[in-house]
C-alpha cells in the first residue's frame, strides 16, 4: 500500500498558478466573457485523457477546450445554442487548423427557409450566424443596443507585424431601407475601417448599389476592392464573401 504523501515527485495542485490570465491585448483574447486560457485546458485534456479519447464540452462557448482538443489529438464533442459560439469556434478551427480539423455542425440553417425561420425567431441570432457565414466575429449579443451601427467584425492583416485592419458589417435579417448603404458608409468612416459589408435577405436596390459603388475602392495587395460591399444571404450560402 502506498500514501500520497510517501511517493516521490510534488503532488499536482489544482490551483495554475504559473498560467496567466488572458491579457486584453492577447492574440488568444476573442472578447468572449468567459474564456479560459488555451494552456489551462491543455493542462486540463493532456492529464485527464489519452490521444484519441473524446472529449466533451456541453457548454462550449468560444471553443477553448476543442482547440486545446483539436491540438492534442483527442476527438471532441461540444455543445452551445448561441451561434455566437458556433460561429467563433467555426472560425478558430478554420484558420488554426485548416482542413485538418473536420467537424459537423448540427443545428444551424442550412437552406434560405432555415435561415429565414432563424431571422423570424431571434434577429439577434441571425446576425451571429450570418457574420459567422462571412467569417466575421459578431458583437456580444449581450451588448444589444449598444453597437452603434457594427453589428460584426473581421479584423486582418498585410504581415504578421503589420498593424490590424478592420471590416465592419451590418446584418438586415428583414426589410432594407434606402438609407441603410448610407448609413453603413457612414459608420465604416467614423470606424475607420477600410471597408463596410451590409448582408441582406433581399436584393439591395439599383440605387443602393449605386450608392455603393460611390464610395470607391480599397486598395491591398490582393488587389481592388470595393469599400462598401452588398452581399445578400443567397450569395453567402453559395460561397461568395467579396
Amino acid at each position: 500500500m502506498q500514501f500520497a504523501d510517501e511517493m516521490p515527485g510534488v503532488p499536482l495542485q489544482d490551483v495554475c498558478t504559473d498560467i496567466p490570465p488572458i491579457g486584453p491585448k492577447a492574440a488568444e483574447r476573442l472578447g468572449y466573457p468567459t474564456q479560459k486560457p488555451e494552456a489551462l485546458l491543455e493542462r486540463i485534456i493532456g492529464t485527464s485523457s489519452n490521444p484519441g479519447d473524446t472529449v466533451l464540452d456541453p457548454f462550449c462557448g468560444c471553443g477553448t477546450t476543442i482547440a486545446a482538443a483539436q491540438k492534442l489529438n483527442r476527438c471532441w464533442i461540444g455543445v452551445d445554442i448561441t451561434h455566437l459560439a458556433i460561429g467563433l469556434i467555426k472560425h478558430g478551427l478554420q484558420t488554426g487548423y485548416g482542413g485538418a480539423a473536420t467537424y459537423k455542425v448540427v443545428g444551424e440553417p442550412t437552406t434560405l427557409d432555415g435561415a429565414a425561420q432563424l431571422a423570424a425567431e431571434d434577429k439577434f441570432q441571425f446576425q451571429a450566424w450570418a457574420l459567422g457565414q462571412a467569417g466575421a466575429r459578431a458583437l456580444d449579443s449581450k451588448r444589444r443596443g449598444a453597437d452603434q451601427g457594427v453589428d460584426g467584425r473581421l479584423r486582418f492583416k498585410y504581415a504578421p507585424d503589420d498593424d490590424c485592419k478592420e471590416i465592419v458589417f451590418s446584418v438586415k435579417g428583414g426589410q432594407l431601407k434606402a438609407t441603410d448603404v448610407r448609413d453603413l458608409r457612414g459608420v465604416r468612416e467614423r470606424e475607420e475601417a477600410e471597408i463596410g459589408v451590409l448582408i441582406s435577405f433581399e436584393e439591395p436596390t439599383g440605387q443602393m448599389c449605386a450608392e455603393a459603388a460611390s464610395a470607391g475602392f480599397f486598395e491591398s495587395p490582393w488587389g481592388r476592392h470595393r469599400r462598401i460591399q452588398l452581399l445578400t444571404v443567397a450569395e453567402l450560402s453559395d460561397g461568395k464573401t467579396d
